[in-house]
């Protein structure tokens, strides 16, 4: 048994006492389209630089790892978290119909495959994901998916080219037509990477793709992805219909907790004929139990369709893409640049009830104050916290650099870079109550410190990230202005239309300031 077996099983035990805690060619990640991100970047992100990719084919000697990186791979595990089945699962260890602990010293092909694709094969994504050959026939630091120690580790290499170019190369793989199921528990014990542009990822796509129609009618799980700049927070979706939708749920850790880089989590899902829950650490996160597909212009299929097929698990750590951007050429692609798996498993009850019926659509809209204004803190009033998600949100995204404060009844804006993305300085509050047919005003006063633009906008986080009111580029001048936009909201009724101003990939820097910011209807 190895050391690292051993502890697992200590674990185990010192656990139950203290704790019981597309398609394939199409996926887009959470609140994305397949140019855009969670952000709502409203142009096509910057290509992809493939030249490299034909260097190593014209001369496989040209290109060395390009930074002076030692790889041991002694796996620093606390052994916490070795179950993360909890109090509110239905399913118990009784449960389990398979498992992959990585005990041997290579990946075990009768349960997995390989799955190769060149650069910017999807998401915009800037790596070369290798297949088998080509892995088993590298030296240790050269691999991109490894079984050690009882670990899988898929691990993202940058090469540095003589003509000074850089190129990334890593690991992905599935149990497509070798383990794939219909309902169960999924769950993953692992790592996430840190320090990049990184974006792990535990997820599942049908066996047959075409059932019911390539992406998003096919159907999409995504059971934990965790951005490489923000290892705080892990992400699980559900991605179905035409047009596309999405159900998002997160789990942040608390400031003064290990981020999912620094210690082992337990992710899973657990799938019935009518209900999807996500947990972390046993914690359940998320729920959901209204979804559809359909083709366009017809009828929705019975539900409780695409999710009544089978699935099969993926693995995968992409490099760059439409939502984590870009890698920065001088990040350091170490051991950081890995995904740690302990152990992979798959629970399954002997039945499920499979007469189930679609929920009836039940809105949620969020009253207007007495004013008729649905902006909360539309005048700046109150110094709310804006990093939680709550209220008013500020972020930055890509190569973006900037700060917001609340004070004397505005915010402001300091930017230091723009970045190179619409969205790389934002300011965001969604819960915005949009009813079909309906006509809007959106209004907010604004000034700058220098003439400048911003993009001014009405988006869907969860229906695709369309527009119901488009990016507006809107010149801000040196003195106090009103601007205003008129609109009718012509798509399905939402409850979560979202408030945005996109401050980033703009020509100037200069600071902003906003208030009296208003959504209204209007005759």
């Amino acid at each position: 048994m190895s050391n690292k077996k051993y502890m697992k099983v200590l674990a185990g035990l010192t656990a139950a006492v203290i704790m019981l805690s597309g398609c394939s060619g199409s996926k887009v990640d959470p609140g994305t389209t397949e140019t855009g991100s969670s952000e709502a970047p409203t142009e096509e992100p910057k290509p992809v630089d493939d030249s490299t990719q034909e260097d190593a084919k014209d001369d496989e000697m040209s290109y060395v790892l390009a930074d002076d990186v030692t790889f041991t791979y002694d796996i620093q595990d606390d052994g916490q978290m070795v179950t993360g089945i909890g109090d509110t699962s239905i399913y118990t260890e009784d449960d389990l119909v398979w498992e992959d602990n990585f005990d041997g010293d290579s990946l075990d092909t009768t349960a997995w495959n390989y799955e190769p694709h060149e650069v910017g094969w999807v998401n915009n994504e800037s790596q070369r994901y290798v297949g088998q050959e080509e892995n088993e026939a590298a030296s240790l630091e050269n691999k991109n998916v490894i079984v050690k120690d009882g670990y899988l580790i898929l691990q993202a290499h940058k090469y540095q080219y003589e003509n000074g170019n850089v190129a990334y190369t890593s690991g992905r793989i599935n149990t497509q037509d070798k383990q794939d199921y219909m309902y169960g528990r999924f769950e993953a014990r692992l790592m996430v990477p840190y320090d990049n542009a990184f974006l792990p990822a535990f997820w599942m796509m049908p066996t047959d793709e075409s059932y019911y129609g390539q992406w998003p009618k096919c159907g999409e799980i995504d059971i934990m992805e965790v951005l490489g700049q923000s290892t705080d927070t892990s992400y699980a979706t559900l991605h179905y219909g035409e047009p596309h939708r999405e159900s998002q749920g997160s789990k942040q850790l608390a400031a003064d907790a290990a981020d999912y880089s620094k210690s082992f989590h337990v992710y899973a899902v657990e799938w019935d004929p009518g209900e999807f829950r996500w947990y972390v650490d046993g914690e359940l996160i998320h729920t959901e139990n209204d979804w559809f597909t359909k083709v366009d212009g017809e009828e929705e299929k019975a539900y409780p369709a695409p999710f009544d097929q089978d699935f099969y698990m993926i693995l995968n750590l992409a490099v760059g893409g439409s939502w984590p951007g870009d890698p920065d050429p001088s990040g350091v692609f170490g051991e950081n640049a890995a995904m740690y798996v302990d152990y992979v498993k798959v629970y399954q009850k002997s039945e499920y009830d499979t007469n189930v019926s679609k929920p009836e659509k039940v809105y949620h809209f969020k009253e207007a104050d007495a004013t008729g204004n649905y902006v909360s803190n539309s005048d700046f009033s109150e110094a709310e916290v804006i990093d939680d998600q709550e209220g008013w949100f500020f972020l930055t995204a890509g190569e973006g650099k900037a700060s917001a404060e609340i004070h004397d009844g505005e915010i402001q804006i300091n930017t230091e870079n723009p970045g190179e993305l619409d969205y790389s300085v934002q300011l965001v509050q969604p819960g915005m109550p949009m009813i079909q047919g309906n006509k809007y005003r959106y209004s907010f006063e604004a000034y700058a410190d220098e003439e400048r633009t911003l993009k001014a906008a009405i988006t869907a986080p969860d229906v695709s990230w369309i527009r119901y009111l488009n990016d507006t580029v809107t010149t801000i001048g040196t003195d106090w202005a009103t601007y205003t936009f008129d609109f009718e909201m012509k798509e399905e009724s939402d409850e979560n239309g979202r408030v945005e101003f996109n401050m980033g990939n703009q020509p100037s820097s200069a600071t902003i300031h906003i208030r009296n910011v208003r959504l209204e209807v209007i005759e």
